[in-house]
């Protein structure tokens, strides 16, 4: 595979910007591997912009040749006080349920699961005996405003009365990168300003430099798009998703990879869907994550009686928004194709969960989500 084949991997979607392309360019022209790392928060069951948005850019990313690496970030998630803040039963979910679901899904996507680094954080810090040190070091060279500015990655906003642990993390964050020696660094979009900070300081890192080919470099910044909430309002619909995404928290507001036909259908029938608008529109977002990631073998069918204007093929996403923009098609006959859609994308999921290994896991995880509740 060719650079520029790599380089359109990276860019497929769901990314959505990449800082920088010339640099992730160079760094493949160079011809050694490149390794990458995604964290994540054990916070709960996981939702389709885990399990399926940011898997389906760890198995592109597979294809172009890059080392993958997962953080399961246990102590940042007992920072930020998920599952109660218990940090035995975070681990648990870790190395159990969020694993093996990933390893799944990533599976089901067309990866390779057996190729992907799990780290959790604790190992990693135990690993790396400069972690703490390299943290009080950068603590030492950045200011109070750059943290402030980067605290948007725990969905908080500071105040005076903003725990020490929210200072702590993003700093955690930033030294991740380069203990683990990532090139590439992915995250959502909501984690861009935590993510520059990370490239701008990659000269102050002293312990744990970052390197490639013999030279200390910065590391490249994939950001994916985040998915709008199902049941998102008006109002929230002009907001920026990183405030109006789809949230564990809220059930309704996402769907989850264990949901079952019934349940994705009825999210999906009752989900925020405005005429001909487009931006934010999640049955939009979900039809070009389903149906047009990828090249399609059949049209994509909105079907309708004859008096209606009869069935309509989309081939590409951009004729259908298009015509949804036109009011061409009406907002239930595009929930009723994205429903049919959807339900056959999650089969191998919800058929994982319904029996063997992911039942287990599934009840296991009801169990403990209940104990920190």
């Amino acid at each position: 595979m060719d650079v520029e084949d790599k380089v359109n991997l990276a860019l497929k979607y769901p990314t959505e910007e990449v800082i920088t392309i010339e640099d992730l360019r160079g760094y493949f022209e160079t011809g050694d591997q490149l390794k990458h790392y995604i964290g994540f928060e054990i916070s709960g069951y996981i939702h389709i912009g885990t399990g399926v948005v940011s898997m389906y850019k760890v198995v592109d990313l597979q294809r172009a040749g890059v080392k993958v690496t997962i953080l399961l970030a246990d102590l940042h998630s007992w920072l930020n006080h998920k599952l109660g803040g218990d940090l035995e039963v975070i681990r648990k979910v870790a190395v159990t349920y969020f694993k093996e679901t990933l390893r799944r899904s990533i599976g089901i996507l067309g990866g390779d699961p057996d190729a992907v680094d799990f780290i959790l954080a604790s190992q990693l810090v135990e690993d790396k005996h400069d972690y703490w040190v390299q943290v009080l070091d950068l603590a030492r060279q950045v200011s109070l405003s750059d943290i402030r500015h980067s605290l948007t990655i725990m969905g908080r906003v500071f105040t005076n009365t903003a725990k020490m642990s929210w200072l702590i993390y993003p700093l955690m964050q930033i030294v991740d990168v380069y203990a683990l020696g990532t090139h590439i660094a992915h995250g959502g979009v909501d984690q861009r300003k935590v993510y520059v900070l990370a490239r701008e300081v990659y000269d102050k890192i002293k312990l744990m430099p970052l390197t490639l080919g013999g030279r200390v470099i910065k590391p490249v910044i994939l950001l994916h798009h985040l998915l709008p909430s199902l049941a998102m309002t008006g109002k929230e619909s002009r907001l920026d998703l990183s405030e109006a995404k789809m949230s564990k928290s809220r059930p309704e507001t996402a769907i989850f990879l264990h949901d079952s036909p019934g349940e994705i259908s009825e999210k999906i029938k009752n989900a925020y869907c405005p005429p001909k608008v487009t931006e934010n529109n999640p049955v939009l977002e979900l039809a070009r994550l389903f149906s047009f990631r990828e090249p399609r073998r059949e049209p994509f069918l909105i079907k309708r009686p004859s008096e209606y204007g009869g069935t309509a093929e989309y081939w590409a996403f951009e004729e259908l928004t298009r015509d949804y923009s036109q009011g061409k098609v009406h907002p239930l006959d595009l929930k009723n194709a994205v429903i049919e859609e959807a339900v056959r994308f999650m089969e191998p999921y919800w058929k994982w969960f319904s029996t063997g290994d992911g039942a287990r896991l599934l009840s296991e995880m009801g169990s403990l989500v209940k104990i920190t509740r």
